[in-house]
């Protein structure tokens, strides 16, 4: 397991800047939406998996405090320099894993998990998540459907561009090197199943917005797995990159195009008594 850990935490190393600028923002639906279930304004929420912020930042105006965990020094580093560009003194970013929290027992109302949660052991993490939350908290853990929505041509672009990444990764890397993930379709399941929620459903949406061809190149380029690749040179992943480019530049033509990103949030409500 401690391979997993160190794998799945230096796949984010090497590219937080364009990680920063290209990837989208905690959607204002997710922060009224997780108000509303928890019932009241939170005073400090955890972003476990924070990244480089852009999922903590948003949180800054809705709670008096803001916590972000992220054990990659690479993003942690960019959010920090953002923490100091923005002025937020109100969110604080800590080295940490999700299965040990530097946080307190009881002292979150929001724990959320913005695209990161599948890189977790699913268990263990909602063990500390129960721990930090207090009675009455929500957990969330949302994440963008890729390829982001725009037309036949640059989905079948990217998705061709993902599948080849992951290919190359599985053809040239050894198992014991390679990062691991959990099943995003079983989220639900795995807060259902942790006995810590009385409540847990899934909710469902979109975001619309219109994007120029170097912001859609720039988002697929923050996929993971393509950054593994590329910063491997495995064989494959220069020409499939050329190919994609040359696809959507040819799709966007010149111009931007409205672009949809569907989310999928999964969320459990503490129990307000234990027993």
């Amino acid at each position: 397991m401690e391979d997993v850990v160190r794998n799945n935490i230096e796949r984010f190393s090497g590219f937080a800047e364009l990680y920063d600028t290209y990837r989208p923002e905690t959607p204002e639906a997710v922060r009224a939406l997780l108000i509303a279930y928890l019932g009241h304004q939170p005073d400090t929420v955890i972003d476990l998996g924070s990244g480089t912020g852009f999922s903590s930042f948003p949180w800054r105006h809705e709670a008096r405090r803001v916590v972000g965990v992220e054990p990659n020094d690479d993003m942690r580093s960019q959010a920090e320099r953002r923490a100091l560009e923005l002025g937020a003194g109100n969110v604080t970013f800590l080295q940490g894993v999700s299965t040990a929290i530097p946080c307190s027992d009881a002292s979150a109302d929001l724990v959320t998990c913005s695209q990161s949660f599948h890189w977790m052991d699913p268990q263990p993490t909602l063990r500390e998540v129960a721990r930090v939350l207090r009675p009455g908290g929500v957990f969330c853990a949302y994440d963008c459907d890729w390829p982001p929505s725009c037309c036949v041509e640059t989905d079948v672009a990217y998705d061709t561009l993902l599948r080849c990444a992951e290919a190359a990764i599985e053809r040239h890397v050894p198992k014991r090197d390679q990062a691991r993930k959990w099943p995003k379709e079983q989220h639900l399941d795995q807060i259902r199943a942790s006995g810590f929620f009385s409540f847990a459903k899934e909710v469902v949406f979109h975001v619309e917005t219109r994007l120029g061809p170097d912001a859609f190149i720039g988002i697929a380029l923050s996929q993971g797995q393509v950054q593994s690749a590329l910063r491997r040179r495995l064989p494959e992943i220069e020409q499939a990159l050329s190919a994609f480019e040359a696809r959507v530049r040819d799709a966007f033509r010149g111009g931007k195009k409205p672009v949809w990103f569907s989310y999928r949030l999964r969320l459990g409500v503490k129990a307000a008594t234990t027993t």
